[in-house]
């Protein structure tokens, strides 16, 4: 088989302020990394925009800033978007 498609979907974005909020708090990669359960190298990835976290990890990581999961993360669509 050959290559998959590209779907609509590719060219969506979860941006999010990971490195915002982990700075304002004074902690490093490696400890949000533990306080949430997953690598320092995961942290990284996602703070660069490489990386989009599953919903558990997203609110996990929400939760442990005590703020809602949007003041971290938001949606946005790609170019193929209509304008609403």
């Amino acid at each position: 088989m050959g290559q998959m498609s590209k779907n609509k979907f590719d060219d969506d974005q979860i941006s999010n302020k990971v490195y915002e909020f982990r700075v304002l708090s004074h902690l490093s990669q490696k400890g949000l990394a533990d306080a949430v359960g997953v690598s320092k190298q995961t942290i990284l990835v996602m703070e660069k925009g490489h990386y989009s976290p599953s919903l558990k990890l997203a609110f996990r990581i929400a939760n442990y800033f005590n703020v809602p999961i949007t003041d971290i993360f938001g949606y946005k669509e790609g170019d193929d978007s209509d304008g609403h």
